[in-house]
Formats: structure tokens, sequence, C-alpha cells
């Protein structure tokens, strides 16, 4: 029964949502990509509570790359590239701010955690250009399934399965499965087994 009704209600917020699918195809030609759909999630990322996260995620199934249906989006979630992919069961607190990457399933992002689209999104060639100018490029970032992100952590690097990277750890290399990492720069402090014990 639950199942069903949250069915009912991930549609209803999809008709709720026609007047910012159809604007945003309308603006699409006219548009950078990114750009538009960064403009639609800073929009929807204002609606607050539980209608709320129905209705980001009902618009991101349409909008992005993948969504699944039984995610939760909190208030203040960013995300700023369309080839997102959102597996399903995912947990996204308030106030995060999402770039280009992957998510597994049942992962659980904290407060106000960072992904950025990887840690080449600036180069700095020529000391005599604006930074700004001297270009960059976006890699898609991996986060596996089952993992869990502290609050405020920044990550730049993929993460393996059924990690965890503790409050306000900065994660600029890889990260291996089952593993525990803290602090900046990031590093191993124990196996997830380890704190079953």
């Amino acid at each position: 029964m639950k199942a069903l009704i949250k069915s009912l209600l991930l549609g209803f917020m999809t008709l709720l949502a026609l007047p910012v699918l159809i604007g945003f195809l309308l603006l699409r030609p006219l548009s950078q990509k990114d750009s538009l759909f960064a403009g639609c999630a800073q929009l929807l990322s204002l609606v607050p509570g539980k209608l709320g996260s129905y209705l980001r995620v009902a618009v991101y199934r349409l909008l992005m790359q993948h969504c699944g249906p039984n995610c939760y989006i909190g208030f203040g979630a960013l995300f700023s590239q369309q080839s997102t992919e959102l597996a399903d069961g995912i947990y996204i607190g308030p106030q995060c701010n999402i770039g280009l990457c992957s998510i597994g399933a049942n992962t659980l992002l904290g407060s106000g955690v960072h992904i950025l689209s990887g840690k080449n999104q600036h180069y700095i060639t020529d000391p005599t250009k604006p930074y700004k100018d001297q270009g960059g490029r976006f890699e898609k970032i991996s986060i596996g399934q089952n993992c869990w992100l502290g609050n405020g952590a920044i990550v730049m690097a993929s993460i393996g399965d059924g990690s965890i990277v503790g409050a306000g750890a900065v994660v600029t290399e890889d990260v291996p499965p089952g593993v525990v990492v803290v602090g900046n720069p990031a590093r191993i402090v124990k196996k997830v087994i380890e704190l079953q014990k």
C-alpha cells in the first residue's frame, strides 16, 4: 500500500511540475544544456519538505540521465550537470551541491556535501591569463552503493562501494571499497568491517 501511495504522489508531482518541464523544453534550443538544467535545479531546490523532495525526484526522473523513484533530495540541494545519475534509495541531505557524478543505490549524503566534477575543473597553464579563462575538464565521479558521506564532506574523486567518508573530509584521491576515510586530505583510518566489533 505504501508503495502505491508513493507512486501516486510521484505521478501527481510530475503533473505539478509540467510548467517547469514545458519551460525547460521551450528554452532548451536557446540555452546551454547544463546551465538551463542548473537553473531549474535552483528553482526546484527552494520547495521545502517531503513534498519538495517528491517534486524534485519527479522532475529529475525526466531531466537527468537517471534518477531512481525512491530517492530523497533535501531542501537546497543543487545539481549542475544533467548527466548526473542517481540510483534508487539514495538520501541527499539539505544544502548539498552535486556536480557530474554517478551515485550508487542506498547511499547516504549528509547535509552540505559537495561532489565536484573531478579535480581538473580548472587548469592553470598561463599565469598571465585570468584563471577563469584557462579552461578545464569535467570528470564523472563515481560514488558506490551503500556509502555514507558525512556532513560537509568535499568529494573530487571516486568512492568504492560500502565506504564511509567522515564529516568535513576532503576526498582528493580514489577511495577503495569498504573503508573509512577522514581528514584533509582524506586518509584511510580503518575498514568498515572493524566498526562491527
